[in-house]
């Protein structure tokens, strides 16, 4: 059954990885069991115990009946969840139906609603006038670059 998740390391049994997972993992206030994978930035997809994804991991050790041919979705939302309870298999389809875009870009600022998808802009208009006041900066600071090495 563990032979089954790509990325696994082979010498896990499903007692060794269960433990494994939850020395590596804390519970959190509101029942998320919360993964500390090999990298560093949390609220991310972590990996564990080889290259598997922990949340894979975990499926196939806590609850069983993994099929690869399935995602593995979690229904709190926390990707680096691996609450056995929070853990369901859907097809692709259905996970990325589920997926929803927030109303506020990483930055804080509301998105527009685009008048032809009907669908939030992947990115505010605060943001990219912000991009484009940065690259119009560094686009002035080349200019001026060469202008100054070749005497003009």
């Amino acid at each position: 059954m563990l032979s089954r998740v790509q990325g696994l390391s082979r010498h896990f049994t499903e007692e060794s990885l269960r433990s494994h997972l939850l020395d590596r993992s804390e519970r959190r206030d509101d029942g998320c069991l919360i993964v500390r994978g090999y990298g560093s930035r949390r609220g991310v997809h972590q990996k564990v115990s080889g290259r598997a994804w922990a949340h894979i991991a975990a499926y196939a050790a806590f609850v069983g009946g993994y099929d690869p041919a399935l995602d593995v979705d979690q229904r709190c939302g926390v990707k680096d969840c691996i609450e056995p309870t929070h853990l369901r298999q859907v097809s692709r389809a259905e996970n990325c139906r589920d997926r929803r875009r927030n109303d506020e870009c990483r930055n804080g600022h509301d998105r527009e609603i685009d008048e032809a998808t009907g669908r939030y802009r992947r990115v505010c208009r605060a943001c990219n006038r912000e991009a484009q006041r940065r690259w119009r900066d560094r686009q002035s600071a080349e200019v001026a670059r060469a202008r100054a090495t070749f005497g003009r």
